[in-house]
């Protein structure tokens, strides 16, 4: 077994037989008396495990915390990991630090994610080089108010109604609304809110970045069930995925940018096919052409838009107003 393992087999041998012999710890684990020493020695020190050596019973046990003690109760993680798990754990953790904005997420994780680090022993230090190793890059990022993070976070968590003060970009229109929280949703490196907005009595999604107040309110949020959410805000493509209405749009791309297009997923529920002449077909659902217009027109003139007529005449009005730009 490696070393994690061990640390929770000394755990539950302590806490199971109250106190155990040195040769019969080293039985049990199957180790050198010199590693066994590095392991007690190693959860005394780094895991703050009460571990004490018992004259009278020849033996080694959990020392009893007094009544009065305000010192934390020592527990090891409930779950066991192995060293390999741990390392994606970490990785994780890292992957998670570019969603986060302000260090959010991550503050809150961090003791967590101490206690695994200190749990690899000798190879803390390769954790850590793994983790700088990872990166996320962030474009276009639009960063989030840490308290309304958090508190949008804990209404959701607790099913509680939210009151807003949120700016709409459309029309740049201040507004006042009661919202019940239903998911947090990160999409192109921003957050949303997907929540049942009781004054226009639907679901709605609301961009995080626009919220310019909020504060939690005692009355019960009103459930929604997550299929109803997926259904409702899904379906569409992208951001703008809600709407009743489903049109396909039909995107034929070159034969170069079909390498790197038949790799994508664009929706969950998009269609594709290879054409005989090595060009690339793919189907997607839409409500709103707005997200979906700007990813055809980043492909420029590798991509054309076949047989729905008014999703082309938008994309030719805006390549036009562009291409007038640069006249």
């Amino acid at each position: 077994m490696d070393r994690t393992e061990r640390f929770y087999k000394i755990e539950l041998l302590l806490r199971s037989r109250g106190c155990v012999g040195f040769d019969a710890l080293r039985d049990e684990l199957a180790v050198s008396p010199a590693t066994l020493k590095r392991d007690l020695q190693y959860l005394r020190d780094r895991l703050n495990a009460p571990i004490v050596y018992d004259r009278y019973d020849n033996g080694y046990r959990f020392e009893a915390a007094a009544a009065d003690s305000k010192a934390p109760r020592h527990e090891l993680p409930g779950v066991w990991f192995s060293e390999k798990e741990i390392h994606a754990l970490l990785t994780m953790h890292q992957l998670l630090g570019g969603l986060d904005d302000d260090g959010v997420l991550s503050r809150h994780l961090q003791p967590m994610m101490d206690k695994l680090q200190g749990m690899l022993g000798a190879d803390a230090s390769e954790a850590r080089e793994l983790m700088r190793r990872v990166k996320v890059i962030s474009t276009a990022r639009r960063r989030v108010p840490s308290r309304h993070f958090e508190l949008l976070g804990s209404a959701l968590t607790q099913r509680k109604r939210v009151w807003l003060r949120y700016f709409k970009r459309s029309d740049r229109s201040v507004s006042e609304r009661e919202v019940s929280p239903q998911r947090l949703v990160n999409h192109r490196n921003t957050w949303y809110l997907d929540a049942w907005c009781h004054a226009s009595d639907g679901l709605r999604r609301f961009s995080l970045d626009a919220i310019q107040q909020a504060r939690p309110l005692a009355a019960k949020a009103r459930h929604v069930a997550v299929k109803d959410l997926e259904a409702e805000l899904d379906a569409g493509y992208g951001i703008y995925g809600g709407g009743a209405k489903l049109k396909w749009a039909s995107l034929v791309f070159n034969a170069d940018a079909a390498q790197w297009v038949a790799n994508e997923e664009w929706h969950s529920l998009q269609k594709s096919r290879w054409l005989d002449d090595g060009r690339y077909e793919l189907q997607v659902p839409y409500s709103d052409p707005t997200e979906l217009a700007m990813d055809i027109l980043r492909h420029g003139d590798s991509v054309v838009v076949a047989g729905d007529k008014t999703l082309a005449a938008e994309i030719r009005r805006r390549l036009v107003k562009a291409a007038a730009l640069y006249a």
